[in-house]
């Protein structure tokens, strides 16, 4: 029990040792039927990424709003994982499904910025992408477009790994405006 609570302690102060972004994408009210009446709470879905390439997201539930952002501010900080980038920018395109929504990410040149609704762009920001092309399509459900972009930026691949599977050169699987950077 000493020994977990230790290495909680650590994390946090690694966590709290980069600078995160916190972003409080969607707070929600939900209802609890009870003999008295209707007791009401809040969902806050928030994202957590220090902007190089490590996100999270998380989901808190309180009676209040404030301790429902803390609650998923602190559920993303755990869950945060490392994605895969290709300078500014993501290293291939990739659609992905959860539930019934799907989103759609795409690669852009340098200087396109970040082009995705709310949702999206929350998720991505938070990662460090700075160009980026998105479509959600399916459900506009805010919770479900924030989990796919998620589940989307884990499945990326680096342009190393993917030229090595491949057997290819990585100059070969690499972006039109990649190539030019590595020539001059």
């Amino acid at each position: 029990m000493v020994e977990a609570s230790e290495t909680e302690e650590r994390e946090e102060q690694q966590l709290e040792g980069e600078e995160l972004q916190e972003r409080v994408v969607h707070i929600s009210r939900v209802a609890k039927v009870v003999k008295g009446g209707r007791r009401f709470g809040f969902r806050a879905l928030v994202v957590v990424g220090d902007g190089n390439g490590k996100v999270g997201v998380g989901v808190g539930k309180a009676r209040e709003v404030p301790a429902a952002i803390r609650k998923g501010s602190d559920h993303a900080k755990r869950n945060m994982v490392s994605v895969a980038l290709s300078g500014r920018t993501l290293p291939h395109e990739v659609l992905v499904k959860y539930g019934a929504a799907k989103v759609l990410l795409k690669p852009a040149s340098p200087g396109t910025g970040v082009i995705a609704g709310g949702g999206v762009r929350a998720v991505v920001e938070a990662a460090g992408v700075k160009d980026v092309l998105s479509k959600s399509l399916g459900s506009s459900n805010i919770f479900n477009v924030v989990m796919a972009t998620f589940k989307g930026l884990q499945e990326l691949t680096s342009i190393e790994a993917a030229a090595q599977l491949r057997g290819k050169n990585v100059v070969d699987l690499m972006p039109p405006w990649g190539k030019k950077a590595n020539v001059q």
